[in-house]
């Protein structure tokens, strides 16, 4: 059997782009993103933010 043949095989068969691990990643960042921006807005005000207002789209949670 030629080596070739087997390499050329295994090559036209495998996928050309990890689209579930682009898709992961995609997700995985806008949920991180997401998560840490509602953390940051319900948290003690960094100096120069104290009088600032929440934006509404960021959920009030009661500690």
């Amino acid at each position: 059997m030629d080596i070739n043949l087997v390499l050329g095989e295994v090559a036209t068969n495998a996928p050309h782009f990890p689209v579930a691990a682009t898709l992961s990643l995609v997700v995985g960042f806008i949920a991180a993103a997401s998560i840490g921006s509602i953390a940051w807005y319900n948290s003690k005000r960094p100096v120069g933010w104290e009088d600032k207002e929440r934006p509404d789209i960021v959920p009030n949670i009661n500690k």
